[in-house]
């Protein structure tokens, strides 16, 4: 063999293993967020015994002002039964786009190496306070090509006959303890394991998916299980009717927005708009039923799994019963309030009007959009909640203006809580937080016109029942892409 071509061996050699590489690091990623919505009963069955060991320590003459209590403990249980149902049916409609079972040996050497910069393992971003692009580095080119390259993972929104559930179950209660199977006019069993206390409310486990095996499941961090946590809350955003006040106050000024920038939008010739930290996809969804090429993209896949199996699989409207609120003990007005049910969705995704060519596509919005074939290609971006979830907000802007066509439009709403602003003891952790004067100043110097710009009071994934409500002044504007020459003659001096 030549010495030209052994290097290229050597070369074919490295990248294959490279690869293998970075799907052993994904599968541990997925496998890792997955096991976290696997703990999750688990977990809050542990909230409940505290709150319990709590009780037991009153004296006799507090418990008696408290008698409701150990019923009310049952009715957690019970709230916490129904939700992991819902999460154990979403787990089991997931197909894994990697091979779950493969040996995880080869990249443990190297966990340590990767684990500070690639965000498929480390799921940093902060869920809790805004959207949480999080796990995947996956590849998506322009949506026709419906993202097929080597990495990528696209959900196109299915309008046939949904897909049966594997397995019929049902949820038992008891006469103190009612509890909703969970699914609208089903007999369905959950088949989540929880503590031995839940057991009169929930049924028997058995996963019928290999990767579900408790046996390759991980052991996680408690704050993994908040980010499950924090996803049942944002389903209450777009997916139920008690989020409709949030989604009035951020979807409807953008819907409104686009309505009138493309007044004479036909479905032959739809224009395309991405959604950037589409999070569980009704933004991109209610742009699709404007008549629009609606793409979400989301790095998360805590949201692309919730989101497919919202999108995909309910059959009805009111399909699911969850309990979003119980994890809080804190600021509740009555009981009654911290354990009301919220059935989902609010509406039919299937049957909604979507425009052909919907779809969600999975990936770091920075590596999928900065390829080529994205060059010019959107009508709008519409950034929701989004620009703050940058390292480097100043590269994000960069994209946006690239990916949009001459005279496009950039729609945003949101604040600027930058997502690794307090990422404490990880020197390597870029974060360029920037002010909104700069923001848009960045923004002018890659050709953006400013046309209208105003503020918006709005909350996000709040408890609209809590006596705590956190308040965003949301920056809102529409900017317009400026053609090259246009902009090579305004181009501000940036110092």
């Amino acid at each position: 063999m030549s010495e030209v071509g052994g290097a290229v061996a050597v070369e074919d050699e490295e990248r294959r293993r490279q690869r293998t590489l970075e799907e052993a690091l994904e599968v541990q990623s997925l496998r890792r967020i997955i096991s976290a919505y696997l703990n999750y009963p688990e977990a809050a069955e542990e909230d409940v015994r505290r709150y319990e060991r709590s009780f037991r320590k009153l004296s006799p003459a507090h418990k008696a002002l408290l008698a409701h209590y150990p019923m009310k403990f049952q009715k957690l249980r019970c709230c916490i039964a129904t939700n992991s149902y819902f999460i154990f049916n979403m787990l089991q409609a997931f197909e894994p786009p990697l091979d779950m079972s493969q040996d995880m040996d080869c990249c443990d050497d190297l966990h340590h190496e990767h684990s500070s910069g690639n965000h498929c393992l480390s799921e940093q971003r902060n869920s809790c306070c805004s959207p949480a692009p999080g796990s995947g580095a996956n590849c998506c080119s322009r949506p026709e090509e419906a993202c097929h390259g080597e990495g990528s993972h696209m959900h196109k929104m299915s309008t046939g006959e949904p897909i049966s559930e594997t397995q019929e179950t049902t949820i038992e209660g008891s006469d103190d303890c009612p509890v909703d199977s969970g699914r609208s006019g089903g007999n369905d069993r959950a088949t989540l394991q929880q503590g031995p206390d839940a057991s009169e409310c929930n049924g028997d486990v058995g996963a019928p998916n290999d990767w579900l095996d408790p046996s390759i499941q991980l052991h996680v961090p408690l704050v993994d299980v908040d980010k499950v946590r924090c996803i049942v809350r944002n389903i209450v955003r777009d997916w139920a009717a008690e989020g409709q006040k949030e989604r009035d106050e951020c979807y409807k000024p953008i819907l409104e927005e686009l309505d009138s920038q493309f007044p004479k939008r036909s479905k032959e010739r739809a224009p395309a708009c991405l959604v950037p930290g589409a999070g569980l996809g009704r933004l991109a969804l209610e742009i699709s039923r404007l008549g629009f090429m609606s793409q979400g993209n989301e790095f998360s896949y805590y949201m692309m799994i919730c989101s497919s199996f919202i999108l995909n699989h309910a059959e009805t409207v009111g399909d699911w019963t969850i309990y979003p609120w119980i994890h809080s003990n804190c600021n509740s007005l009555s009981d009654s309030d911290q354990l009301r049910p919220v059935p989902i969705p609010d509406i039919h995704p299937a049957s909604a009007g979507i425009t052909e060519g919907f779809s969600m596509c999975g990936g770091d919005f920075v590596e999928v959009y900065s390829d080529a074939s994205q060059e010019g290609y959107w009508d709008a971006v519409v950034t929701c909640f989004f620009i703050d979830t940058a390292h480097n907000i100043v590269e994000y802007i960069e994209i946006i203006s690239k990916i949009l066509k001459d005279g496009g439009v950039w729609i945003n709403l949101g604040p600027l809580l930058y997502h690794f602003a307090d990422m404490y003891g990880q020197e390597d952790e870029m974060s360029v937080e920037l002010s909104l004067e700069d923001v848009k100043r960045i923004a002018i110097h890659y050709g953006f016109e400013f046309e209208k710009e105003k503020t918006i009071e709005t909350t996000y994934t709040t408890n609209p029942r809590s006596m705590m409500q956190n308040h965003y002044s949301a920056a809102f504007w529409t900017a317009r892409k400026r053609s090259k020459a246009t902009t090579d003659e305004r181009q501000p001096t940036i110092p």
